[in-house]
């Protein structure tokens, strides 16, 4: 069948017969599973509900919850007779929900309970074009999500018309940027966008293959573009989506659902990557030994390289007596992870590889539905972002301040977006003549791997007129085991400077074998032992790059930036203005200073 729509991608599925568990999530402490003809179901009974409630093609509702089943109900229910989803990160704060409501002008409100709800309660008054809001949990003071269900299963009305109705160039969804530099802007996609990205995707040698049916763990928000679409991809080739139950579950739920793939964010895989080292750090003996021994093996390991049978042989033990574990640790049955919306730094990439997990890394924006580029099996290359995806055209406009073949990163193809809803002037900012400018900085090579090497807003110029990316530097920063967060800054001044979150675990156990006693965390960043660590730390990474570009001073932060501190968008990424802002006092007395690195 042609598929041309997102519904089209369902249709195709149940064609195939589908899956007894298309999608599934925990309930109750025991996994609840929904068969492709259980969500398809579910699907029209939104659909007839949306339709009773008097909803036309074209209209909004806005979507606000953690990921969930109900979650997808009402986004396939209401893409397949026209309706646009309007979906917000769950952990935003309440400002922001009332700012997109309003702008989206959305009519319904779905939401899950909790947290949620109660920030959704206090921006209502405020909210006059919704008229009504549906709960997924049990609240005492709201209208249930199975209210609603019951208007669709009381009806009868037959919905092909409907979903016939529904064109390719129909927009789908609006999705709000996180706004990392000022208020989200709405992105306005086709069901031809994101379906084009799908499509394309499905082509390429990507996803795993084996012989059982295939499981994901889903723990991206799927109001990101990009967990969004590969929902619709998962869906469509029949792997089976399991959500896990938050971020803070996601060791327990890869154990019980044994997933042969899911997709991540480099700040998860650092995470998951600073448990392991610290989890090492606590052995002794021979373990200890052979642990940080497999580490440094494979510290540089590249997959396209070809190796003496002396290394193969040491890189087989160690993944047979200190790698496997790793792989239990996921489940055992992980085949692919798939890394965006941010640079993976290059020493995940190298370890994680070389203990044998294949991580393709690609790029996209949400405003290209998301994917341009992507690793494959059959092409991949550590430390780019893949070849761009079929029908999908990139190329590299020159700079000022960045080397020969480096320049900002212009897309065109049919994944890109429509524009941003009541916002002509940034929509003609970035599109022009058919091509996407991303904002981003980065290089082809001479086989047609992407690289990105900056952002183009975050580039800053020092007061000797040296252009300095801080992202590059920032990864190396957090290659340290004793560094979690770093931000460089330094636009207009002399040299480039730090602000850096230690990992504290591993720092407090460093302190404990070195006898420091300290009474909190503030007080371990003054210690002058601490200090010394972190500028020995410094010296040793400002190897790699060039003079103008080596961090000169730093300052230690207490606490970690968060999604909830303002500090972080809800993918992870920092806000640099907020951030700037926050400890702009700090950095100036930093930089008043001639003396050696301090704590602030």
């Amino acid at each position: 069948m042609e598929i041309r729509r997102l519904h089209d991608l369902l249709a195709e599925q149940l064609s195939k017969g589908g899956r007894p568990d298309a999608i599934a999530a925990k309930k109750g402490g025991r996994w609840q599973t929904y068969s492709t003809q259980e969500v398809a179901h579910l699907a029209d009974v939104v659909s007839r509900a949306l339709l009773k409630f008097g909803l036309q093609k074209g209209d909004r509702i806005a979507l606000v919850s953690p990921n969930c089943p109900e979650w997808n109900f009402v986004d396939l229910g209401a893409v397949q007779i026209g309706i646009v989803v309007v979906p917000l990160y769950a952990n935003a704060i309440a400002t922001d929900y009332e700012y997109i409501i309003q702008h989206s002008e959305s009519r319904l409100l779905f939401c899950s309970g909790g947290e949620v709800w109660e920030k959704v309660k206090s921006i209502l008054p405020r909210c006059p074009t919704i008229e009504k809001v549906y709960v997924f949990d049990p609240e005492p003071d709201a209208t249930s999500w199975k209210d609603f269900l019951a208007i669709g299963k009381g009806d009868a009305t037959d919905l092909t018309p409907y979903k016939e109705n529904v064109k390719p160039e129909d927009w789908a969804t609006f999705l709000y940027t996180s706004g990392t530099t000022g208020v989200p802007k709405g992105v306005i996609l086709t069901h031809h966008n994101i379906v084009s990205n799908v499509l394309a995707v499905r082509e390429l040698n990507l996803m795993p293959r084996g012989s059982e049916p295939l499981r994901a763990l889903s723990f991206l928000p799927l109001n990101h573009s990009f967990e969004r679409m590969v929902f619709y991809t998962y869906l469509s080739m029949g792997i089976g989506i399991y959500y896990a139950e938050s971020l803070d579950t996601i060791r327990d739920n890869l154990l019980e659902v044994k997933p042969h793939v899911f997709t991540s964010v480099p700040r998860l895989l650092e995470k998951m990557y600073e448990r392991i080292i610290a989890t090492g750090q606590t052995l002794t003996g021979i373990k200890r030994v052979l642990f940080f021994w497999a580490l440094d093996l494979v510290k540089a390991y590249d997959p396209e390289k070809s190796y003496p049978l002396s290394y193969r042989i040491q890189l087989w033990l160690a993944r047979a007596l200190v790698f496997r574990k790793w792989k239990e640790a996921l489940g055992g049955n992980v085949q692919l992870i798939v890394t965006g919306a941010a640079a993976l730094p290059k020493h995940l990439a190298h370890t994680f590889w070389g203990a044998g997990f294949f991580i393709m890394e690609g790029y996209g924006l949400t405003e290209t539905s998301p994917v341009i580029s992507v690793n494959t099996f059959d092409a991949y290359r550590l430390g780019s972002v893949g070849k761009p995806i079929p029908n999908v055209e990139v190329r590299i406009e020159p700079l000022e301040g960045y080397t020969e073949g480096e320049g900002e990163i212009i897309v065109r193809g049919p994944n890109v977006m429509q524009g941003y809803y009541k916002n002509p002037e940034a929509t003609a900012e970035v599109l022009q003549d058919g091509w996407l400018r991303t904002g981003d900085v980065g290089k082809i090579d001479q086989d047609g791997f992407l690289y990105i090497t900056d952002r183009k807003k975050e580039l800053f110029k020092t007061a000797g007129g040296k252009y300095i990316a801080p992202q590059p530097i920032e990864s190396a920063l957090k290659s340290s085991i004793y560094i979690e967060q770093a931000m460089v800054v330094g636009e207009y001044r002399k040299f480039p400077a730090a602000l850096l979150v230690p990992a504290f675990p591993a720092l407090e156990k460093w302190a404990q074998e070195k006898g420091i006693s300290f009474a909190s965390r503030e007080e371990l960043i003054h210690h002058p032992q601490v200090i010394e660590l972190i500028d020995s730390e410094i010296n040793r990474i400002n190897q790699q790059f060039s003079q103008f570009e080596r961090v000169k001073k730093f300052i230690l932060l207490p606490k970690e930036w968060t999604i909830e501190g303002g500090e972080l968008t809800p993918t992870l990424k920092l806000k640099r203005r907020v951030i700037l802002a926050q400890y702009q006092k700090a950095i100036d007395a930093l930089y008043a200073e001639a003396e050696t690195p301090v704590a602030r």
